[in-house]
């Protein structure tokens, strides 16, 4: 059932492997040490929402005026 709406996220998303790529990185930087704690954190999570919210362009059979 949870692969079944994975699979339903990832097919409206229309970059799914660079999503899940920058969702991989942001868990590996929470983990890892860093010199400047929080600031990359910031920005990696932003971005995997940023990409998250970042939707497949619905095409439509009929032209709108």
């Amino acid at each position: 059932m949870i692969a079944k709406l994975l699979m339903r996220f990832f097919s409206g998303l229309r970059f799914p492997w660079l999503f899940v790529a920058t969702a991989v990185l942001f868990v590996i930087d929470l983990i890892v040490p860093d010199f400047v704690p929080l600031a990359d954190e910031l920005l990696l999570g932003l971005t995997t929402l940023l990409l998250a919210s970042w939707r497949a362009k619905k095409f439509s059979d009929s032209p709108s005026d």
